[in-house]
């Protein structure tokens, strides 16, 4: 699988490589995913494409895309952990994955942030123009 190295840090789709007690350590404390059980956790990561983000073997950011590769695509769980964010590292990452070549026929992407709408405007995402079209159906377990 495709890996770029950029000084001391690269990003790998090979999912051997993910920390899986790190990506749940992070999400369960997350305000999108709080309390995610671990199970779901290992569900989302094999049917998703996922990316990570490491420093040497110590992975230190995370992110998943939901998609058919013709059509649509979900960016999902992007995080850097807090002592690497502030170097750019964010803004590599999510290049990264909306360059990534078994992406690029994909026309309509989404996403669900709270606070980081600047950093994905810089790649083209925007508000929904009809959001009144958008629906969305929620099971609480």
């Amino acid at each position: 699988m495709p890996e770029k190295l950029k000084h001391r840090f690269y990003i790998s789709t090979e999912k051997s490589k993910l920390d899986i007690s790190t990506i749940h350590n992070f999400l369960k404390n997350s305000y999108w995913a709080e309390n995610i059980s671990l199970e779901m956790i290992e569900k989302s990561i094999k049917n998703s494409l996922c990316f990570g983000l490491y420093e040497e073997q110590k992975q230190i950011g995370f992110a998943r895309v939901i998609t058919d590769y013709a059509t649509s695509a979900l960016l999902k769980d992007v995080f850097i952990l807090e002592p690497y964010r502030g170097q750019g590292l964010g803004k590599w990452f999510v290049e990264y994955i909306v360059e990534y070549p078994e992406l690029q026929d994909v026309s309509k992407w989404l996403l669900a942030t709270k606070d980081a709408h600047g950093l994905y405007r810089r790649y083209g995402f925007k508000n929904l123009p009809e959001p009144e079209k958008m629906m969305m159906r929620i099971i609480t377990r």
